[in-house]
């Protein structure tokens, strides 16, 4: 009973952490228009999350989790509120604020998936998947489907992050309450005795632990996905009397979904399928995109359908490495330095999105351009 308890209290945690992300992601067509790189949206998304990720294996275990928690509700909230009320400025504030708020959580919920192990951490990977899911389906159905306003849908998110008050309902452990407890006591009667120079060194040949292995794929395999779904996706159209929509915008939507269906599958069936090698995922991803580049450009997949086919297959993936990675830090990296090497590693991730964004600012307005000096001006309408 405390084991799924568990399953289900991560899970809800992954979905209530990246469901914010993927609904501004869903909605950045509707943000800034067709006109703006979404890429924009993607680097206000994603940029705040990767510094906090970077810096927090330096102070992260010197705040407690409640603490914690309480910062990822006002954070969220106030963020949604401004995206969904603000002008263009005000709606990239809260964009960035809600961006703070999933980069902690994920470094707190994966760190406390150690103390939980790997009914924990499933739990967790599948919820994030669940988020993408629900997050881009939910958002197809409130403004595609149904019509509801954009800023009515976004709204209706606003209220998830409340939920986040479900940590204190958690099953208790032991090791960490004496974990915890022992390190603020440390911190606390020793103070002469911490060195704030050895405390960065050591921290760094921490982190250089993890790079071949562990952060290098996971980054690689989100710089390829990530320059799909912002930078390519939005110029891989077709006429409008062979699509099953109403408006090109409605085609990035559903892209975001089927991806988002790849992610929460495989990211569900760790305890089913595992992949021990890393990099595989990453060459397969990049494989997909260079493969959909040359269709922005030349355009000779005849249909839709083969482009939706492919968005889920990269989903899978991307899905797969992510979890994955985390599974294998659980099974190969030692006790002791396991909680600091989950929190560390997710940095990996955001690193590869901040990088895809960058290259994004230039790449979608070069394939737009590109597909419009050859007739094609599908990319520059609604």
């Amino acid at each position: 009973m405390a084991l799924n308890k568990v399953f289900c209290s991560f899970w809800l945690f992954g979905l209530l952490n990246n469901v914010l992300y993927v609904v501004i992601l869903s909605a950045a067509v509707d943000l800034v228009g067709p006109l703006v790189p979404k890429a924009t949206v993607l680097l206000a998304d994603i940029l705040p999350a990767f510094l906090i990720k970077v810096s927090a294996p330096f102070f992260i275990h010197f705040i407690a989790y409640p603490h914690r928690i309480a910062s990822l509700i006002v954070l969220s909230v106030s963020g949604m509120l401004l995206v969904t009320f603000g002008t263009l400025q005000f709606k990239i504030f809260g964009i960035i604020m809600a961006s703070l708020s999933s980069g902690l959580g994920e470094i707190t919920f994966l760190q406390l998936t150690h103390f939980y192990e790997e009914n924990g951490l499933n739990g967790w990977s599948s919820g994030t998947g669940g988020a993408g899911l629900i997050g881009s389906g939910f958002y197809l159905l409130l403004t595609t489907i149904l019509g509801i306003r954009v800023q009515s849908s976004l709204l209706l998110f606003s209220i998830f992050p409340l939920g986040f008050l479900y940590y204190f309902r958690l099953p208790p452990v032991h090791t960490y309450e004496t974990i915890h407890e022992r390190n603020i006591t440390d911190l606390e009667n020793q103070p002469n005795k911490f060195n704030l120079a050895t405390h960065v060194s050591e921290t760094i040949a921490r982190l250089k632990k993890l790079i071949v292995p562990f952060m290098i794929p996971l980054s690689t395999v989100y710089l390829s996905e990530y320059l799909i779904n912002q930078s390519v996706s939005p110029t891989l159209l077709f006429p409008l009397e062979e699509l099953p929509f109403s408006k090109f915008r409605d085609v990035y939507v559903a892209y975001g979904t089927l991806y988002q269906l790849g992610v929460f599958i495989s990211r569900s069936s760790a305890s089913i399928v595992r992949i021990r090698y890393l990099f595989i995922p990453s060459i397969l991803q990049s494989f997909n995109l260079i493969l959909l580049i040359l269709q922005s450009l030349y355009y000779f997949i005849p249909n839709v359908y083969i482009i939706m086919l492919l968005v889920f297959y990269e989903g899978l993936l991307g899905g797969a490495a992510y979890v994955n990675t985390f599974m294998l830090i659980i099974d190969t990296i030692p006790e002791i330095d396991r909680e600091f090497s989950l929190g560390a590693t997710s940095m990996s991730d955001s690193g590869g999105i901040v990088v895809s964004a960058l290259i994004g600012l230039w790449l979608e307005p070069s394939l737009c351009n590109y597909q419009v000096d050859h007739g094609r001006d599908w990319c520059k309408l609604e």
